[in-house]
Order: C-alpha cells, then sequence, then structure tokens
C-alpha cells in the first residue's frame, strides 16, 4: 500500500543519531590523535570524517526512500538507499587512499610519539562508543530493512576492528620502542578500509541489479503459497525481488477452468494476507491462469 512508512520517524531519528554519534567520535578520535601525533591515531581520526559525511547521506536516502509512490515512481522510492550505501563506499575508498599516503609519509620520517598510554586510553572510549552504536544500528537495520542502516552498521563495526588494532599495535611500539610499527598498522588500517569499501559497494550493487530474497526466505514464501492455495491446480514461475526494505513477490497460480472469478480472486487473497503476514510491506502480484496451463514444475499445492 501507498503511504508513509510506519517506521520513517524511527529510521531517521537513528540516522540523525549516527551523524551525532560521529561527530562526538571524530572529536574523541582528533584528540587522541593531537595528543600522541600518531599517524595511525590520525588515520583512525580520518575514517570517523567517512562516518560523519556518510551518516549525512543516509539521512538524505532514507527521507527519499520513505516518499509515497508517485507517477514518476510508482513503485515508490525505496531504492534510494542503495545509492546512499555506493556512495559511503567510495568515501570508504578514497580515505583509506589518504591513510595510504599519510602512513607513507611516516614510514618516510618515522616520528616520535608523545603520550601514547594517554591516547590509547581517549582512543579506546571511541572504540566503546562505536562499538555500541554499531551493534545497535545493525540489529535496527534488519528490524526495518534498511540497507543505509546496515552499511553505516557494517562500516562503524569496521572502524572498531581497525581501531582495536591500532591500539594494539600503539601498545606494543610504546613497550618496544619500534616507531615504525606506527605507520604500518595505518597502511593496515587502510587496506581494512578498503576491503570494507568493496563489500559495501558490492553488496549495494546487488540490491540495485534487483537481487531475489535469500533462499530461505523464498522457500519460506513457496511454504506459505502452498499451504494457502487449496482450489488452486498450481503455482509455477515464482519471482521475489528486494528493493530495499520492499519486497516483491510475483507468480502463476492455475485454477480448473471452471471456477469463477470469485473464488479465484477468493485463493489469491488468501494467499497474499498469508505472505502480508510473514513480509512486512511486501507486494505481490498474482497472474491466474486457466488449468491448460499447468506446467508440472512449480509449487505444489496442499
Amino acid at each position: 500500500m501507498a503511504g508513509v512508512h510506519p517506521d520513517a520517524l524511527m529510521v531517521k531519528r537513528i540516522a540523525t543519531g549516527t551523524i551525532a554519534v560521529g561527530l562526538v567520535v571524530l572529536g574523541i578520535k582528533y584528540y587522541a590523535f593531537y595528543v600522541t601525533g600518531s599517524v595511525a591515531l590520525y588515520s583512525d581520526a580520518l575514517e570517523s570524517i567517512v562516518n560523519v559525511v556518510a551518516g549525512v547521506i543516509a539521512l538524505w536516502a532514507v527521507s527519499v526512500s520513505f516518499a509515497p509512490a508517485d507517477s514518476d515512481h510508482q513503485f515508490g522510492h525505496t531504492k534510494a538507499e542503495y545509492f546512499s550505501a555506493v556512495v559511503e563506499g567510495a568515501l570508504i575508498i578514497v580515505a583509506a587512499l589518504l591513510i595510504l599516503r599519510e602512513a607513507w609519509g611516516a614510514y618516510l620520517e618515522p616520528r616520535t610519539l608523545e603520550a601514547p598510554m594517554v591516547g590509547i586510553a581517549i582512543n579506546g572510549a571511541a572504540t566503546l562508543i562505536n562499538l555500541l552504536w554499531a551493534q545497535f544500528l545493525i540489529r535496527a537495520s534488519r528490524a526495518r530493512r534498511s540497507p543505509a542502516l546496515a552499511a553505516d552498521g557494517r562500516h562503524i563495526m569496521a572502524d572498531v576492528v581497525t581501531s582495536v588494532g591500532v591500539l594494539t599495535g600503539l601498545a606494543v611500539a610504546s613497550v618496544t620502542g619500534w616507531g615504525l610499527l606506527d605507520p604500518i598498522m595505518a597502511a593496515l588500517v587502510a587496506v581494512n578500509i578498503l576491503r570494507e569499501g568493496w563489500l559495501v559497494v558490492t553488496s549495494s550493487l546487488s540490491g540495485l541489479m534487483d537481487q531475489a530474497m535469500a533462499p530461505a526466505d523464498e522457500e519460506r514464501v513457496r511454504s506459505i503459497i502452498s499451504g494457502h492455495a487449496l482450489g488452486a491446480l498450481e503455482v509455477h514461475d515464482l519471482k521475489t525481488r528486494i528493493a530495499g526494505r520492499a519486497l516483491f513477490i510475483e507468480f502463476h497460480m492455475v485454477v480448473p477452468s471452471a471456477m469463477t472469478v470469485g473464488d479465484a480472486h477468493d485463493i489469491c487473497d488468501r494467499i497474499e494476507e498469508a505472505l502480508l503476514r510473514e513480509f512486512d510491506h511486501s507486494t505481490v502480484q498474482i497472474h491466474v491462469e486457466p488449468e491448460g496451463e499447468i506446467k508440472q514444475t512449480g509449487v505444489p499445492v496442499v
């Protein structure tokens, strides 16, 4: 059904919260860099800038995605969130390249770290904030089927992993006095960020290319159809696709040639209602065919 998604306000609030959290974490991480002069901590702070920019883009995307269908976009605007995730992936890659440049400069001219343990403690606090927020985003993205929130959650969780690596490297460097470990850790951060950027982009492109539902979900669709199609002869040519949080399910249903339009319509309503109970905010399209169209390769009716 057309209209505003009931989760619209909540998702927008979460996206706004991501920006606020990103700004706080950015400030904390930059202060850790300021205290220590560590290029690894600088790289960690630079990735937080990407988090903030990505949060702004995600807020725009979810706002657009919740806009109701119109004459130019009759299936809605839910795919807008995929564009946000693609842009975020591109920003991640740019950040990684900037970090690599900074790491190379520090490798050529090693720097003496100042107050490394203080920097580690400060950055550790920012990492804990990121961990808690990333876990919240991932749960929220699953509950509300939001690609933009999912991309933010994965990115921030990757930031947590790299931060832990950076903190470990700095701790070792401060104990051993091996200054080159600082730019090496920064370079490793950049490589991990590149990997995460690639995963975000490829996942989003799959959505833009009308990716089908997961095999387990599609099997559940088949089971629901089979269990609620009493009176039909066969269901075949099942197709599914995902567009952000929206799901589209379509198939052909074969009924006896003597069945009335009203009876066939009742079966369609029964199947559609069952699917909507299981898959919220999905669109179901059923093409009714006479018994001569049986293929004997479709979903059995029980």
